[in-house]
Order: C-alpha cells, then sequence, then structure tokens
C-alpha cells in the first residue's frame, strides 16, 4: 500500500468516526477543555501535537505566521520560546496582540486562540533553557533568527565557534532569547463532523469568567 493510499484510509476512517459523535459539550473552563484534547492528542502519538501556529502583525495591520512549539499552559496562557531579535519577536514588541492555532487532522480538531503577549520572567525562561538538549542550546548561540546568510557552511561554522566558545553542558541562556505567554481573550474549539456540520463553541473572556457559545458551521 503506498503512503497516498493509507492517507485516504485515514481520511475516510476519520470521517466515519466524525458521523457518530456524541454532540460536544464543552466544559466550563477553556483551558480544562484544552488540556483533555491537548492530552488526549499526546495519549494516542500524534506527531507534534505541541505544532502551533503562531499569528503576529506589525503595527499597521500587516501579518505573517509561522509554527512554533507550544511548551506550556498555566492559570494566565499558553506558554512559547524563540530568539527576542526574530521578526517575530520585533512585531510582537510593537504590537502584543496574537492568534494561535492548533490542527489535530486525525482527531478533525482545531483550536484557535486570540490575546495578548508578555515576556516570560528571566527565572522561567532559564529553567526551560536548561532542560533543551545541548545542540538546540549551542544553536541558540549560533543562530541570529531571521537575518541573511550566505550559506549553510556560514551556519555551521557558527555552530562550532560556540561550540568551542561553551565546551562544556553549562551554557547561559543567550541575551537575544526568551519566551512569551499569550494571555488568551477568546479560544474557540472546532470538532469536525460529518456532512461538515461540524461542532464549534467559544469562549469569551468576560473579566475573570468565560462566556461560552455555540457557533454554526
Amino acid at each position: 500500500m503506498s503512503i497516498l493510499q493509507t492517507i485516504r484510509g485515514l481520511v475516510l476512517a476519520t470521517r466515519a468516526m466524525t458521523r457518530d459523535l456524541p454532540v460536544a459539550k464543552p466544559a466550563a473552563d477553556p483551558l480544562a477543555q484544552f488540556r483533555d484534547w491537548y492530552d488526549e492528542a499526546v495519549r494516542i502519538g500524534i506527531f507534534l501535537p505541541e505544532a502551533m501556529a503562531l499569528a503576529t502583525a506589525t503595527p499597521d495591520g500587516f501579518p505573517s505566521v509561522r509554527f512554533v512549539l507550544f511548551k506550556d499552559l498555566s492559570a494566565e496562557g499558553f506558554s512559547f520560546y524563540t530568539n527576542t531579535e526574530s521578526r517575530k519577536a520585533r512585531e510582537l514588541a510593537k504590537n502584543s496582540r496574537v492568534a494561535l492555532a492548533f490542527h489535530w487532522s486525525l482527531f478533525q480538531r482545531q483550536v484557535r486562540i486570540e490575546g495578548a503577549v508578555t515576556p516570560l520572567p528571566a527565572g522561567e525562561v532559564e529553567a526551560y533553557f536548561r532542560t533543551r538538549r545541548r545542540g538546540s542550546r549551542v544553536g541558540a548561540w549560533a543562530s541570529r533568527q531571521s537575518e541573511p546568510i550566505g550559506s549553510r557552511e556560514a551556519l555551521m561554522a557558527a555552530v562550532r565557534e560556540m561550540d568551542q566558545r561553551f565546551p562544556g553542558d553549562d551554557i547561559p541562556v543567550p541575551p537575544h532569547w526568551g519566551g512569551y505567554r499569550v494571555r488568551p481573550e477568546r479560544i474557540e474549539f472546532w470538532q469536525g463532523r460529518f456532512d461538515r456540520l461540524h461542532d464549534r463553541f467559544r469562549y469569551t473572556r468576560a473579566g475573570n469568567e468565560w462566556q461560552v457559545e455555540r457557533l454554526q458551521p
């Protein structure tokens, strides 16, 4: 069986599964709802369930989107890490409004989040940085993310230079590296259903509470 046939089989199986799903009932707390869906994606072994689309925009509204890795969920929101001199970070410095999206195709599920970012505390950034593989920590020093570079060889030369600069495992956090937390103001959950009669429900923050409403597909 070819890879294409396997993918088609999975799509058909997913469509069959969505025919007789029970009516989705949203939890009172959208963060608890997200944890349930995310944990299920992890449990069944979906590849990179933490892949998260991050949309930013310039002050005049010109958008850009890329995938980053979701790293933590707390009562305050969704966390990720990046080079703080990258294009995304430069845009965040001038316009803190962002949108996130998760898509777990095998489940026919999506989650969309809108809110604003705040930088993570230095202690939290350092604690996470120390959990990364050594190569990733060296790479964080070597790469000037989003900046032009002449060749792959030039990048690898920068990696070798940093590898020699930090020969042991005690590699400090680069001054141009950090993290952000997205405080959600709206969260929408989408569950695919047969005949495209999908279940959608949207949470909107109202002070310290959440209002939830079902949306038409």
